[in-house]
């Protein structure tokens, strides 16, 4: 994968009923050889409490969504009816609950992993929740 294909331009989460709705708008699309991961990276203020959240796609369909949190050592993984995606677009309904426990003040960052690889990481979030 090229380091031009699929970079994230724009992150922004939203609190709507019970979902944290992650949008991911990347410069490209999604690849369509290969895998490729985006997700959130939250914590606490003092970062004691950690989670991640990811979409994982594999040859351009997604196969796994899911949180993990690191200070429980815990995955939980969701259906994968909470994403959507069209060209370079991609949508996560994640349960609010996967973030519970941050509490104000929390940092949130975007990434991407192409491949096994880090690809980006630190990207901005637009909050509004």
């Amino acid at each position: 994968m090229s380091t031009h294909d699929a970079l994230l331009k724009h992150v922004s989460i939203k609190a709507q009923d019970e979902k944290l709705v992650a949008t991911f708008d990347i410069d490209g699309n999604i690849p369509g050889a290969g895998a490729y991961v985006v997700g959130l990276v939250a914590a606490s203020p003092d970062y004691s409490s950690q989670r991640r959240l990811g979409i994982e796609f594999m040859n351009g369909e997604a196969i796994a969504f899911y949180s993990f949190s690191h200070d429980q050592s815990a995955e939980e993984n969701y259906d994968l009816a909470g994403v959507t995606h069209s060209g370079n677009t991609i949508t996560g309904n994640f349960p609010v609950a996967a973030v519970h426990g941050l509490g104000k003040g929390h940092v949130m960052s975007a990434f991407s992993e192409a491949d096994g690889r880090e690809f980006q990481s630190g990207v901005a979030v637009d909050e509004a929740l």
